[in-house]
């Protein structure tokens, strides 16, 4: 790709970025949010049409006028936002718009055994072709989009985030998956925020800012002070911060006594004060964001009871757990908590409607007003509350639902996944706002999939097994490897 831009109405989203992709590499393209990856890859795909740039493939320039096209040049894109259809079969989805058919009609046992095959190469041979996408977690719909790539025999495979909803066991296979695919000369572009996976996976490195190509052809090895300053343009400390310890006496905000949720957890309980971060570790599929959905009311709890400062939580109310004072940041940020297509000003007041009402009516100059002041605090950008949330990048999206609930004033913050798809510089912002909450005597509690990150972040950490608690202690009594032992053995020895 030479010389890419891309305009959208107000922006320039690409201004002259070049990559290059040698057949059999792992190429990693690096930048944080906004900078453009998104874009070039999509362009890459057919999904936009360049503005401006030539795309060579095997060295003769070609014209992708759209997906398909892309499919039938060997590329095939694996989204960060994952682009299944709930309600189709797992070989349905891997096979859509290219079922095998003969005579017109589509041969289902052929379908059938290809996608066996093509999830067994995965390592997922126990999951059935016949599964409804939708009753699969997140992780199962992300093999399930590998899967459909492999499908296409594609020459060129871009994988933006895929460990983002991936256990440990599961990026291992992932990368054993990747290795087998460029052994056999596929050439995959590999989009991570997690500079770790690179050094594991990756060959070479290109760093993307502002819609720039500012570094290329880069080892996997050039260190992370290196990567970080080209990617922000200075230097970045995302350390987690310290902070000062709980206080003995500081008053329980969030009490949660055997709650349970039938097919998903059992008898979960734990206390958290205020000032306190309380960390949920486990692999995915653990129960560990049920528990969170079910504290905040998403879900019915089968039994046990939630309190907000002494005072009992109704079962399965949402609208009851946010007058309590809670607040929920949900795994799925963009089909489960925001509005896509409403502006930013309407996602941050959604909690708080009651305020910017009069005489019955929303008054918007006042949700703009209200907005406005938090976007600013957060560092959104663009910091344009009549922006579409769909127009902002996963990290500023994240931001605005942390908004949401600042503007609440929420006393007890739950937190699933809040740094996935996140790079390092809006990564180091969160951290130092979670800090700030707890230093505020809000009660914290933060799910993750990186086990140091939850390690870091907290005070206690809880870990759980197969929907129950297994662990629970101070952070600083446990290291990653015990963790691991944990959620791999389910026993709490």
């Amino acid at each position: 790709m030479r010389g890419i831009q891309k305009w959208f109405p107000g922006a320039r989203a690409l201004d002259g970025v070049d990559l290059e992709i040698r057949a059999g590499e792992v190429h990693c393209l690096l930048g944080q949010n906004g900078a453009g990856k998104s874009t070039l890859i999509k362009v890459l795909a057919g999904a936009h049409q360049p503005d401006a740039g030539e795309i060579l493939l095997d060295g003769r320039p070609v014209t992708i006028p759209d997906p398909v096209a892309g499919l039938r040049l060997g590329i095939a894109t694996i989204y960060q936002e994952l682009d299944v259809v709930d309600g189709l079969t797992v070989a349905e989805n891997v096979f859509l718009g290219h079922e095998p058919a003969r005579g017109g009609f589509s041969q289902r046992r052929a379908t059938t055994a290809r996608t066996r095959e093509l999830l067994r190469r995965l390592g997922h041979g126990d999951l059935s072709p016949h599964r409804e996408v939708g009753r699969l977690s997140a992780a199962g719909k992300q093999i399930v989009s590998l899967a459909r790539a492999l499908s296409h025999d594609a020459r060129v495979i871009v994988m933006d985030e895929p460990s983002a909803v991936l256990d440990s066991e599961e990026v291992v296979n992932l990368f054993r998956v990747v290795r087998e695919l460029t052994a056999q000369g596929v050439a995959v572009v590999y989009i991570s925020h997690r500079l770790e996976e690179i050094r594991q996976i990756g060959d070479r490195i290109t760093v993307v800012k502002d819609g720039r190509t500012v570094a290329s052809g880069l080892a996997a090895s050039t260190p992370t002070d290196e990567l970080i300053r080209l990617m922000t343009g200075r230097s970045v400390e995302y350390a987690i911060p310290r902070r000062p310890a709980v206080r003995d006496d500081a008053p329980v905000l969030l009490d949660v006594r055997g709650l349970t949720l039938r097919g998903a957890f059992r008898d979960v309980s734990f206390r958290v004060r205020g000032g306190e971060v309380l960390g949920l570790a486990g692999l995915v599929g653990s129960g560990r964001s049920e528990v969170l959905e079910t504290v905040f009311g998403a879900r019915r709890a089968t039994a046990g009871s939630v309190e907000v400062a002494g005072e009992l939580v109704r079962p399965g109310s949402v609208p009851h757990a946010v007058a309590a004072g809670i607040g929920l940041c949900p795994e799925e940020r963009k089909s489960q908590g925001l509005l896509l297509d409403e502006p930013l000003f309407r996602n941050v007041t959604l909690s708080t409607f009651t305020r910017a009402a009069r005489a019955g009516f929303l008054d918007e100059g006042a949700e703009r007003r209200e907005a406005d002041a938090q976007v600013r605090a957060l560092d959104v950008r663009p910091a344009d509350v009549e922006r579409p949330a769909r127009a902002l990048s996963g990290g500023n999206q994240q931001k605005v639902l942390l908004a949401r609930w600042l503007a609440r004033g929420c006393r007890v913050l739950l937190l699933d996944e809040p740094t996935r798809g996140v790079d390092v510089g809006a990564r180091a912002e969160i951290y130092a706002l979670i800090a700030r909450l707890a230093a505020e005597g809000a009660a914290v509690v933060v799910v993750s999939s990186e086990i140091g990150e939850v390690l870091g972040l907290s005070d206690r950490v809880l870990v759980l097994s197969e929907g129950r608690a297994v662990h629970e202690g101070p952070a600083t009594g446990i290291d990653e490897h015990r963790v691991l032992d944990l959620v791999m053995e389910g026993s709490a020895a």
